[in-house]
């Protein structure tokens, strides 16, 4: 006989193993997929300073071992798979991944966010390593420094604001001659004696020596290039759901996103998004984490009813 679980778990970071640990914890039978380590963003971060419980920090792949472990104690199962294609309606949902079928009686789906990335030769490399795209995370490590904030948007203006607090310099580079982020924004940082703009570039390339020394900037007017000193490079340039195997089968917003409010409930009965997938205000390690608590507490109510 085919085995159902009742809850399945769609992704293995912060807001994934939360939820499989509230799961287990309260005696449901509990499966999560998950297509690479545990962890899922977290583990790019080196040290994590500002999750509760660990005063001298702790490094996201460490912290990611750690989730897993606490909800396998509980029984929880791990399969290291891919999803492929959901069926998600009914009172059944079906999960077909790399390595088989799985069926569940509620889904969360904490598949997370990717950071958009420049695209250009030694990115992966650098990462975590004089290129980073979580200012919070990382913006400490260059106290008194010269940083790049790549983007025009909300995020970029925020992580700029933020890493002039922290940063000796900060330019922001944008390919257009104005920013796209909220009014609310432009003042402070206009203001700010240590923010430079650098209007109608793009990053083409990163310069090197024993570490990143800095960029090559290109006109997006006339392609003129110039180069511009750092010691890290911080991109701001969105996030991408990773949502496209859902589309068919639940709302998503513009940008992407499952929508679904702080109750994690999303336009299908017994299906829950949780963490940086989901719409919301804030993704960080510690609000995903309190997404998955919720969303077992209403996946916990729709399975009293069934």
């Amino acid at each position: 006989m085919e085995h159902i679980y009742d809850i399945l778990i769609i992704g293995g970071g912060p807001a994934g193993y939360s939820a499989a640990l509230y799961a287990a914890r309260a005696g449901l039978d509990t499966l999560l997929t998950e297509k690479m380590s545990a962890g899922g963003q977290m583990t790019l971060t080196g040290d994590i300073d500002n999750y509760p419980g660990f005063e001298n920090g702790i490094d996201g792949f460490t912290l990611g071992m750690k989730m897993q472990q606490g909800a396998e104690r509980f029984g929880a199962k791990t399969e290291y798979a891919e999803v492929t294609a959901v069926e998600l309606n009914g009172r059944i949902k079906r999960i077909d991944t790399t390595s088989g079928s799985f069926s569940a009686r509620s889904v969360i789906i904490a598949a997370g966010a990717n950071p958009r990335r420049l695209g250009i030769d030694g990115e992966t490399e650098l990462t975590g390593q004089g290129v980073h795209y979580c200012a919070h995370c990382d913006g400490r490590f260059y106290k008194g420094r010269t940083v790049v904030v790549v983007g025009g948007g909300n995020s970029a203006a925020a992580d700029a604001l933020y890493l002039s607090r922290l940063a000796a310099k900060v330019y922001v580079v944008h390919r257009r001659d104005k920013l796209r982020a909220e009014k609310i924004y432009h003042e402070p940082l206009f203001k700010a004696d240590n923010i430079e703009f650098i209007w109608n570039s793009t990053v083409s390339e990163f310069i090197l020596a024993d570490k990143l020394t800095g960029v090559k900037l290109k006109s997006t007017i006339d392609n003129a290039e110039s180069t511009l000193p750092c010691d890290a490079v911080f991109v701001s340039i969105g996030r991408k759901p990773a949502s496209e195997i859902f589309s068919d089968a639940i709302k998503l917003d513009e940008n992407g996103y499952i929508i679904a409010d702080e109750s994690t409930k999303t336009n299908l009965d017994g299906v829950y998004a949780a963490g940086d997938i989901r719409t919301k205000s804030l993704r960080q390690v510690v609000t995903a984490v309190s997404d998955g608590a919720a969303a077992v507490h209403h996946a916990q109510e729709y399975l009293a009813e069934l």
